[in-house]
């Protein structure tokens, strides 16, 4: 099972991009880079900023002379990132583990995360990584996914697939949904690293503007395909297709409308 977010490689981000981003991403990075857009800050590291869909708009939110660090653990995903922003001022791109930052103590007022704690293989180290190279009196922002059950897109792609390889499923969909409990979230949050850790439950009914899209990328636009792949012996479109049958089932008739839910953390360094 893949843990991290370096296994997006290969056809990966682009699906991700073209295929997730405007059904599951696109509105909760208006919702976190509003936020981080309401603080005063000169210097804002994104971490696991995959393609760069919550980058572009912080540098809209934020103002032109704050110096945004994009960074990615995976260089083809931060790639696609930098290519969408190639034309723009005080914004730098950088590859970064988040639990070894290649940054200095205090260098940071914001540090923003969309949907990347989950994928951490050691969180309490990556928060206490984020709250070295903050500031005090400097902000962590980031989401997670709420549980499978909130998000059923995922329970859908997750038990579809598992059909076609019942003695073996594809693990992918428990990696970003194993993290919803703000419990297990503020567990991991060392108390000495910060002196506020709250978090507000958002919540969507989003409509599917292309469901033949989504399902494709659902399958291809994650480590899923590589893990079906390896297994062999069926073809990725047939999961697909079963998918997209899923989803009319689930969310029909058109439009196809789905609930998603995420949770939103806002901690502050003591």
């Amino acid at each position: 099972m893949p843990e991290n977010s370096s296994s997006f490689t290969g056809d990966i981000p682009g699906y991700y991009d073209s295929g997730l981003g405007p059904v599951i991403f696109f509105n909760f990075a208006d919702e976190l880079a509003a936020r981080c857009g309401a603080l005063a800050v000169q210097d804002v590291l994104e971490l696991a900023a995959g393609t760069g869909i919550v980058s572009q708009r912080l540098r809209r939110k934020l103002p032109p002379e704050t110096r945004l660090t994009i960074t990615d653990l995976n260089e083809p995903m931060l790639a696609l990132a930098k290519a969408k922003l190639s034309d723009t001022t005080n914004a730098a791109f950088q590859p970064a583990d988040a639990m070894a930052l290649p940054f200095g103590d205090g260098s940071f007022d914001l540090i923003a995360c969309q949907f990347g704690v989950m994928f951490f293989p050691d969180k309490a180290a990556a928060f206490q990584e984020a709250a070295r190279v903050l500031r005090p009196g400097g902000h962590y922002i980031f989401n997670v996914w709420a549980p499978m059950a909130q998000n059923p897109f995922a329970g859908i792609a997750d038990t579809v697939a598992a059909q076609f390889f019942p003695n073996d499923p594809p693990g992918f969909y428990k990696v970003p949904f194993h993290y919803g409990l703000p419990s297990a979230v503020t567990a991991d949050l060392n108390s000495e690293d910060w002196s506020e850790a709250a978090h507000e439950t958002v919540s969507l009914n989003k409509t599917i503007e292309d469901p033949e899209k989504f399902a494709e990328a659902l399958v291809y636009g994650n480590p899923m395909i590589d893990e079906i792949r390896s297994r062999g012996g069926v073809d990725p479109d047939e999961i697909a297709s079963a998918i997209l049958d899923a989803l009319r089932d689930r969310f029909g008739p058109p439009p196809l409308r789905m609930p998603l839910e995420a949770v939103i953390f806002t901690c502050r360094r003591r």
